[in-house]
């Protein structure tokens, strides 16, 4: 089985995309979540690879769960999406464990460049 990844966006048209560039790589789709609680939970039942997930989602916030992510387990690869101007957020996401970010309109190379780089870092479980 290829490299697992969780997407996480509250936009169901940006996971739809997101899930595109995954599935063109040959990686696997481990979960979907609109929001960081869903994304906490999709985390802990299917212990992907890699995460992808927005920084401004309604109830938690990609930041937040990042943080609850990396409690959990301190080697998550966790790709933060952003939004231009979110300077601030993607610092603060970086200095709680985030492998690196994405910015909003993403470019399919940019994307596929980041995770298959961070997915080739490391050994797969």
């Amino acid at each position: 089985m290829g490299s697992t990844v969780l997407i996480v966006d509250d936009a169901e048209f940006m996971r739809l995309m997101l899930r595109e560039i995954v599935q063109e790589m040959g990686l696997v789709v481990a979960g979907e979540a609109g929001d960081g609680f869903e994304a906490i939970a999709a985390w802990r039942r299917t212990r992907p690879d890699l995460v992808l997930m927005d920084i401004t989602m309604p109830n938690l916030d990609g930041t937040e769960a990042l943080r609850a992510i990396i409690d959990d387990d301190p080697g998550a690869r966790v790709v933060m999406i952003c939004a231009l101007g979110q300077k601030d957020q993607v610092l603060a996401a970086v200095k709680a464990g985030a492998r690196d970010f994405i910015i909003k309109p993403f470019d399919h190379e940019r994307v596929q460049e980041t995770l298959g780089r961070l997915l080739a870092a490391a050994p797969q479980a």
